[in-house]
């Protein structure tokens, strides 16, 4: 029903956008498929106007005019519905850049590709890469797990989903139907936060303990999707780490805020470098790795050899 109403919009957007006088219900009806199959002219009424509300409120200017005979057109001038030019300095091209590295899944690094391309032929400045200059290391995303795609286009179009999902501390997986509301990267491992119907409670899903296949259903969301901050801010506390002990790190001056924030205590070392005690618990290693080269870990050594496993790793790719 999302992807029919898309194209009955679409339609509707380009035959407005294609005239160039006012075109009236009755010849608007004659020409887009969806409204020749309404039942009745008050069905196409009632469809007509809703899509009609929605381009405007999509951003399209629509322009109602009365003819001579009193009759009602519709029509979208491109003059009053052309962007304005694109105009980006380099800092604003660079970190558009970057930020095209980050995915290395398929579909979503097709799509970057693609933007940047039409954003160089519009006139963005071609900026010199500082991350690739002056680092080794390259800023990525990864996507290893299969439910990525499929609960990221279902998030998109809000489309309900089931899949089997194996707890922790359990040892088959259940079925869960979820109303999906947005997929959050927290230390390395992806999270889905959604509606569990079957428990009427708000639920956090960690993408590696699904299996099968993530399947879509119909109908519609029967819970509030909250805002998004709020449901990043669930994400962090559900998947963020229990602290058990405390580690002790080297940073270099001037970086790692969001360690800095979760010190207990903060020592200048000098030569450009401080040392923290940081509250250690599971999944620290993985945060430690996202600060290459700023990060030396102190103590405990368990800590220490997780990092340099990590690091490793990401040398090997």
């Amino acid at each position: 029903m999302a992807i029919a109403k898309a194209e009955r919009l679409m339609n509707l957007a380009l035959c407005l956008l294609g005239t160039r006088r006012p075109l009236s219900k009755r010849e608007l009806r004659g020409s887009i498929e969806a409204y020749l199959e309404a039942g009745s002219d008050e069905s196409f009424n009632r469809m007509f106007e809703r899509d009609k509300d929605d381009l405007r409120e999509l951003g399209l200017v629509i322009e109602t005019v009365e003819n001579l005979d009193g009759d009602t057109g519709y029509l979208a001038r491109r003059d009053s519905n052309r962007l304005p030019p694109i105009t980006l300095d380099a800092e604003e091209a660079a970190a558009l850049g970057l930020a095209a590295k980050v995915w290395q899944q398929a579909r979503l690094a097709g799509a970057a590709s693609g933007a940047l391309q039409k954003l160089r032929a519009a006139g963005m400045p071609e900026a010199e890469d500082a991350y690739e200059v002056h680092s080794a290391l390259e800023p990525r995303i990864p996507v290893h797990e299969a439910a990525f795609e499929p609960l990221m286009l279902a998030c998109r179009d809000r489309r309900p989903v089931t899949f089997d999902y194996r707890k922790g501390n359990a040892a088959r997986p259940e079925q869960r139907q979820v109303e999906p509301w947005t997929l959050e990267c927290w230390r390395g491992h992806w999270y889905l936060a959604g509606w569990d119907r079957e428990r009427g409670a708000e639920r956090v899903f960690r993408l590696s303990r699904i299996s099968g296949k993530v399947r879509s259903r119909a109908g519609a969301f029967t819970a509030r999707v909250p805002d998004v901050v709020t449901v990043r801010e669930t994400v962090e506390s559900w998947a963020g780490e229990t602290a058990t002990r405390t580690a002790r790190i080297r940073l270099r001056t001037g970086a790692g805020y969001p360690l800095r924030s979760r010190a207990i205590s903060v020592r200048e070392l000098g030569d450009g470098w401080d040392e923290l005690e940081i509250p250690y618990g599971h999944g620290l290693d993985a945060w430690l790795v996202e600060f290459g080269a700023d990060v030396i870990v102190s103590e405990p050594a368990d800590l220490r050899a997780d990092v340099m496993d990590r690091l490793r790793a990401v040398a090997k790719d």
